[in-house]
């Protein structure tokens, strides 16, 4: 199996600038996307720390040919947690920094076999064999609302919470774990990692369809962004598009 893939991040309509940051690896070990959040700049540079600690930690901790799944699952997991731990530390050194948090999602590909998962409400979806689905769970105060039955799906999509997170990168409870799953990709599958502001402009069936028809990952995330902002999205947009080729 071969990967191609496909990046976009934009700061949007709304917003004065982008706290959003991703990687894309150019030897498709590791895609990643995070949602920084806080006063000033603090979230730009929460996310900036994720995404650039976060690689180095993999780097160094994971054989990419040949780690065992329960080390590979592991070893994420410290490598979040000292991403973590970092911004924790400097949001207590630097005022301006205080309370600073990011999201994180990926997905590593390790000997072939990926490894999803993250902390907050950025997303990992998977189109196979026309079937379109979500395979994060959003650390909302909604989801779980969403998940004790006290809502609807309808109501989720609209509810006041639907941005409050109980769990992102910047607090004690961001370093307990990604929950990452693994998975066997298959030819022909497509993947799509977003930050927030993609579902705040379109739903999952415009996703999908553009997740589908478009052959080209670039083509793919670029257009997915594009639809996003002229959907009214109030937030800055990312998305990172990977296909599994032959």
């Amino acid at each position: 199996m071969q990967f191609l893939h496909g990046f976009m991040s934009i700061t949007g309509n709304f917003r004065e600038n982008n706290e959003d940051a991703c990687v894309s690896d150019s030897r498709s070990r590791f895609f990643i996307v995070a949602d920084g959040m806080g006063g000033q700049s603090a979230g730009e540079k929460a996310s900036a720390i994720a995404v650039e600690l976060i690689p180095q930690k993999l780097e160094q901790l994971i054989d990419f040919d040949e780690e065992a799944p329960q080390e590979v699952l592991r070893k994420v997991d410290v490598a979040v947690e000292y991403a973590n731990a970092e911004i924790m530390a400097l949001g207590e050194v630097e005022s301006n920094c205080k309370n600073m948090g990011t999201t994180l999602t990926f997905i590593l590909n390790v000997n072939q076999q990926f490894y999803i998962g993250g902390v907050g409400d950025s997303r990992v979806y998977r189109w196979r064999d026309d079937v379109f689905e979500q395979l994060t769970t959003d650390h909302s105060l909604t989801q779980a609302l969403l998940d004790a039955g006290t809502i609807s799906p309808a109501e989720a999509a609209t509810h006041r919470y639907r941005n409050v997170l109980y769990r992102y990168l910047g607090t004690k409870e961001g370093g307990t774990g990604t929950h990452a799953k693994q998975l066997t990709p298959q030819i022909g599958d497509r993947y799509l990692l977003c930050s927030d502001g993609v579902t705040d402009g379109i739903d999952d069936k415009m996703i999908s369809r553009l997740v589908r028809d478009n052959d080209d990952p670039q083509l793919a995330a670029e257009l997915v962004v594009e639809s996003a902002q002229n959907g009214g999205s109030k937030d800055n947009i990312t998305s990172i598009v990977v296909h599994v080729i032959d």
